[in-house]
């Protein structure tokens, strides 16, 4: 085997690669040794095939499968002698398109080289920790929506209005052509005005109506309904309004405590507070974030891999241009062009991603199975009723793997820098830090 450099130009790399005859004949005998014990045709006892038989018989056949496990061969040694790693696949071709067997194999590869990382020194990068206490407004503003999702109903006025966000009790019975059908029936039922829990068109048409009205609603089945015998069928609701009640926030008490779950009131403000303490060192880790990025891309500069550049450079302008226009929901539009901004943006990101990566790998950084399997349960709550086939599908799918362990391993990296970087504490108060959160998405 030749391997002769063509392209040495920043990090493009291109080389020929010639194969020899021999060396792939060698290939295809050993393969079909392999085979041999368990191959038998008309004639000869099992693994008793004379190997010129069994090269006539199977050797074409073998021949692609040897041309490949020794093209890759040829890669894996080239980069193990020379050092390089590949920032994408390598593109690998045959040159001699009249090739015909017992010819030589010409194949050129190209690739971009990964860049040499230079070293980093953690210790002189100084990070300010934005610490945020749950202040008692905060708590009391938390403890009031809690309240209000506990909420209970009261008799309105006699002869009151019911309003969008009343309870109304009901006794109706549907009728499509004049029968009754079955379903459409119920007495003494709670519906809530606005909910959008009937059929469209239902819950507007007892808006100002009055205890013990009688309503007549007129509505039409979606085309889609589930019921298909009813499926875009008009249909008239006589409905008698037994009871109009206004939603009341649940007192603040030891008894709203309890059906979150807490002791009483003060051990429920206690939890409150954990949890205010938790969302805010949330984002006070984001701002810490971003800070240790900006001072990292400050310390290192390094040739990036052209491919990259570009690939990011338009996703980025991309992902920009259907936030700017989000009526249009496919990607059937004209190519997106990256600006100098996208393109300077798109640098700091594949810059950064390669330093982290570079980091992780010299500090040993990996992503536990557990921490996957939770990854993966996360995202798959996004998909109510489908949860097990998402899971199944993420687990056959190495590039979905690839994206939910990615900001793992980067943040896991993130955690090692903060370790040994000199982090400054500073209590703040939460207009503080949500101005410093409205800094990060402003940049």
């Amino acid at each position: 085997m030749q391997v002769t450099e063509t392209l040495n130009e920043g990090l493009k790399r291109a080389y020929a690669i010639t194969i020899g005859a021999d060396e792939l004949d060698a290939k295809v005998n050993e393969k079909l040794q392999e085979a041999r014990p368990e191959i038998e045709l008309k004639g000869f006892r099992k693994g008793k095939v004379p190997m010129a038989l069994l090269k006539k018989q199977f050797g074409p056949r073998v021949l692609g499968e040897a041309l490949q496990e020794t093209i890759d061969g040829a890669m894996n040694k080239h980069f193990e002698d020379s050092g390089d790693r590949p920032a994408l696949q390598p593109e690998v071709k045959m040159t001699n398109e009249d090739w015909k067997e017992g010819d030589d194999v010409a194949v050129e590869m190209s690739y971009e080289a990964l860049p040499e990382i230079p070293e980093v020194s953690f210790g002189d990068i100084t990070l300010e920790k934005m610490v945020v206490k749950a202040d008692e407004e905060s708590i009391e503003d938390a403890l009031k929506n809690l309240a209000e999702t506990a909420q209970n109903w009261e008799d309105r006025k006699s002869n009151a209005k019911a309003k969008d966000g009343d309870q109304v009790t009901i006794d109706f019975l549907g009728k499509v052509d004049g029968e009754a059908f079955e379903g459409g029936a119920a007495e003494d039922y709670p519906l809530v005005l606005g909910s959008n829990s009937f059929i469209p068109g239902f819950e507007d048409q007892l808006v100002g109506a009055k205890k013990d009205d009688e309503v007549e609603v007129k509505v039409s089945f979606p085309a889609e309904y589930q019921a298909a015998h009813l499926a875009g069928k008009d249909a008239v609701f006589e409905c008698k309004i037994k009871a109009v009640k206004k939603p009341v926030a649940a007192e603040i008490n030891d008894d709203l405590a309890k059906q979150f779950g807490a002791e009483d009131l003060a051990a429920l403000k206690g939890q409150i507070a954990e949890r205010l303490e938790a969302e805010y060192a949330g984002a006070s880790r984001a701002v810490m974030k971003r800070g240790l990025l900006d001072a990292l891309d400050g310390k290192v500069s390094f040739d990036l891999p052209p491919t990259l550049l570009d690939a990011e450079a338009k996703q980025i302008a991309h992902q920009l241009w259907h936030e700017e226009n989000p009526d249009v929901q496919g990607h059937d539009h004209a190519e997106i062009e990256p600006t100098e901004e996208h393109l300077k943006l798109a640098a700091r990101r594949v810059r950064l991603g390669l330093l982290l990566a570079e980091l992780g790998q010299k500090a040993e950084v990996k992503v536990s199975d557990s921490e996957m399997t939770q990854a993966i349960l996360n995202q798959a709550r996004q998909y109510p009723g489908q949860e097990r086939a998402f899971f199944e599908f993420v687990q056959q799918n190495q590039q979905m793997q690839q994206q939910l362990r990615a900001p793992i391993f980067e943040d896991k990296v993130v955690d090692y820098i903060f370790e040994q970087a000199k982090v400054e504490e500073k209590e703040v108060s939460k207009a503080d830090l949500e101005k410093a959160v409205e800094a990060l998405d402003d940049e």
